[in-house]
């Protein structure tokens, strides 16, 4: 094949197509009997959540581009319109599998005492008791039910909520058509209620509402009912051009997300056809957009049955605790051992905790004069908030780029960008335009032999609690080649400095696109020379052509490419003459693979990288992100493990095939679970620091008492 032939639309997935193969992945693991099962429920729970998001953005964005007319085609050569199509065929279908899934779940939890009841005509009459108790006194009061006729319009059905529709008619009047009213289900109260019974018994809360729905409407006749949920375009439109507050101009567009145009309405599978005809035309909303469910609406409520305390441990996977840190075992010092080597932690195997308490050490030292940090999604309660308003309090130079524009985090970075500029931090939001997606923390230390830089670098975002649930790779560093690269992204994101050239970072968009380019191509000459030429790559995603397009020009030259992506590959295996020499495996386990790191064989000068970007446009293109070397041969050797590891993965690894199609390693007699083997090379390695720190001490001792 030509080189110029590289980037015809045969060549490349589609990128939409492609998620949903991921999700589907996901529902694999809530199919997989070797998980256990309240494991199982968990997953069909994510893919549940996950499917919403897909929705209120990528379909939204899609629907918008056909009603603006926009023809242009994707890289696969399919317009927004002929991708519509395939989704709806697509998701239809997936949705069929989730609740087929869920069916044969709720069949296997009976077998262990759990209950979930949809039909409260199977409830004894103590159990009818309780529930029409516990309507009155908790659910009624908050229920406000919506008649719709002349004088009261249809209400707002606001996203994602779970609401009830009702044909109702008056009894005392004769001949007069049924007329509509609808009930949202509270949110704010718990979706399954537990009931008097053998084992755990569960009813949903829609069911109590429906079996006392007369007590809403009194002296009318119900004629039918339904349970629907709508999900609407949550895309937020930012002109931040025009926007003279950014902060307020957010705030004022999240709100706008209950308004969106509805994209997707969720029906029980036997609502009456004259409710049907209502939402249709009420919602506006098209046959093809309506998903009829066999099953509880909204499956995300899935994730509270797997939490709570009644549920039967064993039927959960062993709680994993991230371990401390070798290199920062008995650290008092964070600073003295981070001057001592680089250090290269990797997530959730080992702990978050340092790079808390390198925040924490930093706000209260009398030494430190400043603290930068990028800040894209936090927890709930961050202590690293905490620490930073700390610091300001302390009389730190305290400067924290809050990314308002982090996808459905706008609230809580709201909240948090707020509440750090009046502890007296110099809030920024980034630069227009851009989302600001690098993970970067900066030190600057009066030191006695002058000042030191001090620098985290990390692939996953500042949250303690993801990190518990997300695989990262972070390093801390203070050379200062790294220190002078930090000051300069800070400065960049700050002001209107945009350094000469970068010592080791890389930083998008302007620089890191062309330097993964470059390195791509360094490997395809060296292969053309009979130099070793070799790729491996880990990331979330890859969708960018020009990326690709370079892939294949290697490929094509001899380079064996192995690709680790979790989620969307554009990529075609197996295209005779360009892709051959080019393997992608997806690994979805108990932890969300989300560290990017990319390896260059160099002819044997070995170059390791980790860093924030996907290989993707708008990583690429469109945000401010960092890619930092891996130098240190220790770390690299590390690097490598976990790289090999991966690819060795015969338990949790799907396989890309030349269909599109991503199949489950069969089970070989020697399994091989890359997440399982990090686990328990995390737990030696802090035990042998542990034995190594003990025999370290005792030496000292003896020295001590030797003098």
């Amino acid at each position: 094949m030509k080189i110029e032939e590289l980037t015809a639309p045969e060549n490349y997935w589609n990128r939409e197509l492609s998620w949903v193969e991921f999700n589907r992945r996901v529902l694999g693991e809530a199919i997989d009997k070797e998980i256990p099962l309240l494991e199982r429920i968990k997953f069909l729970s994510i893919t549940a959540s996950n499917l919403d998001e897909f929705f209120m953005i990528r379909v939204a964005s899609l629907k918008d581009m056909v009603n603006a007319g926009y023809k242009k085609k994707d890289i696969a050569g399919m317009t927004a319109s002929e991708q519509l199509d395939s989704l709806s065929v697509a998701t239809h279908n997936i949705v069929d599998e989730q609740y087929s899934t869920y069916n044969n779940l709720v069949k296997e939890l009976k077998k262990y005492g759990v209950e979930l009841i949809d039909d409260v005509s199977k409830l004894s009459r103590k159990q009818n008791t309780f529930i029409d108790n516990y309507f009155e006194e908790y659910v009624y009061p908050v229920l406000t039910p919506m008649a719709v006729d002349s004088s009261r319009p249809f209400p707002l059905i606001r996203n994602k909520t779970l609401n009830i529709g009702a044909l109702v008619r008056p009894m005392k009047k004769d001949k007069v058509e049924y007329e509509f009213a609808t009930v949202q289900v509270p949110g704010v109260l718990p979706r399954l209620l537990r009931i008097p019974g053998d084992g755990l018994s569960f009813i949903f809360l829609e069911k109590i509402i429906e079996k006392n729905l007369h007590k809403l409407f009194l002296n009318h006749e119900i004629i039918a009912t339904c349970e629907f949920r709508i999900m609407r375009n949550a895309d937020l439109e930012i002109d931040e051009e025009e926007a003279a507050d950014l902060l307020k101009e957010i705030e004022k567009q999240i709100k706008k997300r209950q308004w969106g145009q509805a994209i997707r309405l969720e029906l029980g599978i036997d609502t009456d056809e004259r409710l049907k005809e209502i939402l249709v035309r009420e919602l506006m909303i098209s046959r093809d957009e309506i998903y009829d469910i066999e099953g509880p609406l909204d499956l995300t409520f899935l994730m509270k049955l797997y939490g709570m305390e009644e549920m039967d441990s064993s039927l959960k996977a062993p709680v994993v605790k991230p371990k401390a840190v070798p290199a920062l075992v008995d650290c008092i010092d964070i600073f003295e051992a981070i001057r001592r080597k680089d250090i290269l932690m990797h997530h959730p195997y080992e702990s978050f905790e340092p790079v808390v308490e390198f925040v924490r050490q930093a706000s209260r030292d009398p030494k430190v004069l400043a603290i930068k940090q990028t800040l894209y999604r936090v927890s709930g309660n961050s202590p690293i908030i905490a620490a930073l308003a700390e610091a300001a309090e302390n009389g730190k130079q305290v400067t924290v780029l809050v990314e308002l524009k982090a996808r459905f985090d706008e609230e809580n970075n709201i909240v948090w960008a707020k509440k750090l500029e009046h502890a007296g931090c110099h809030v920024l939001y980034g630069l227009v335009g851009l989302k600001t997606h690098s993970k970067i923390t900066l030190v600057v230390r009066n030191e006695e032999d002058g000042i030191r830089r001090y620098v985290h670098l990390g692939t996953g975002n500042y949250n303690d609690s993801t990190a518990k649930l997300y695989t990262d790779i972070g390093m801390f560093t203070c050379k200062e080649s790294y220190g002078e690269d930090a000051t300069a992204v800070f400065n960049m994101l700050s002001g209107y400095s945009e350094p000469a050239g970068w010592n080791r970072l890389s930083v998008a968009p302007l620089w890191l696109k062309d330097k993964f380019i470059y390195l791509i191509n360094r490997e395809k000459e060296n292969a053309l020379n009979g130099k070793s030429a070799r790729i491996i790559a880990k990331m979330n995603s890859l969708c960018d052509p020009d990326i690709i397009k370079t892939l294949y020009e290697a490929s094509i030259a001899g380079v064996q490419i192995d690709l680790i992506v979790r989620g969307i590959c554009c990529l075609k295996v197996g295209i005779n003459g360009v892709s051959e020499n080019i393997t992608v495996r997806s690994i979805v386990g108990n932890y969300l693979e989300h560290s990017r790191i990319f390896y260059f064989e160099n002819n044997g000068n070995q170059e390791y990288y980790c860093g924030s970007a996907d290989w993707m446009p708008r990583n690429l293109e469109r945000r401010v992100e960092i890619l930092f070397p891996v130098e240190e041969e220790e770390l690299k050797d590390r690097l490598r493990y976990i790289l090999e590891t991966e690819l060795k993965d015969n338990r949790k690894a799907h396989i890309l095939s030349v269909d599109g199609t991503y199949v489950k390693m069969k089970r070989p007699k020697e399994v091989i679970d890359s997440q399982h083997i990090f686990c328990v090379d995390a737990e030696q390695a802090i035990k042998e620091a542990e034995r190594q720190n003990k025999k370290d001490v005792r030496a000292t001792r003896r020295f001590i008492v030797k003098q």
